[in-house]
């Protein structure tokens, strides 16, 4: 209902209150409530999307402080872990050193010597042993090899796969360069005694160094430590 107030001009021409006009609208049907749900839920999703508008829409496009850090041409490629870095740096030291030195060509030798040893290891041949090894290794090698012809024990050893060879590490210290090789292999022994014959099939996993003089004439490197590796 709707009240109205109306006036009139008297003849005196001031105004006068001259009737009070009341108005009643019909009433209004209820709203439907799915329309009402509708409604609301348009109203979460314009503030929702406010909101996000405010944090976000900001950050569309490049902002001057992510400006893409680009490497000088010839500059080295930044190294993505420790590992990797001391790694590049090392080759980048040996390579000032001996600059014919090739990581591919050397993995290859490094395989060629691991198959090498492991087999004359195997069959007790010092000749080929002794000029792959560093002395303390050939010492320790000796010992374990004394061990086993004094038991009677002759040990023979095959290659199931070839084996996988990864350049891990390379320091040079002095004149000393040291490059760290993880070896996984696939090896079956056969292993024959009093009591008879043996197989054993077995996953190695390990790290060898090898070492050389880089003044040195001789371009072959010797295997100066063992150690087991994570698989």
């Amino acid at each position: 209902m709707r009240v109205v107030l109306a006036q009139r001009q008297a003849p005196d021409e001031r105004p006068r209150l001259a009737y009070i006009d009341i108005i009643a609208w019909a009433k209004s049907p209820p709203m439907d409530p799915e329309v009402l749900q509708i409604l609301f839920l348009a109203a979460v999703a314009a503030v929702v999307l406010y909101q996000l508008y405010a944090t976000l829409g900001r950050r569309v496009g490049r902002q001057p402080e992510e400006t893409p850090v680009t490497a000088s041409p010839g500059a080295p490629a930044l190294a993505t872990d420790p590992q990797t870095a001391q790694r590049t740096e090392g080759l980048a030291t040996l390579k000032a050193k001996q600059p014919d030195f090739d990581p591919t060509k050397f993995l290859s030798g490094a395989r060629a010597a691991y198959e090498q040893i492991v087999k004359a290891y195997a069959e007790g041949d010092r000749e080929t042993l002794k000029p792959l090894l560093a002395p303390e290794v050939m010492s320790n090698f000796e010992q374990a090899m004394v061990a086993r012809e004094a038991a009677g024990r002759t040990e023979k050893v095959e290659f199931l796969t070839p084996p996988r060879l990864d350049l891990e590490k390379v320091d040079v210290v002095g004149d000393l360069a040291k490059a760290v090789v993880r070896i996984l292999a696939e090896v079956r022994t056969r292993t024959k005694d009093e009591r008879g014959e043996g197989v054993d099939d077995r996953r190695t996993a390990e790290l060898w160094t090898f070492e050389r003089e880089v003044k040195s004439a001789n371009p072959n490197w010797q295997l100066s430590f063992v150690a087991a590796a994570e698989a």
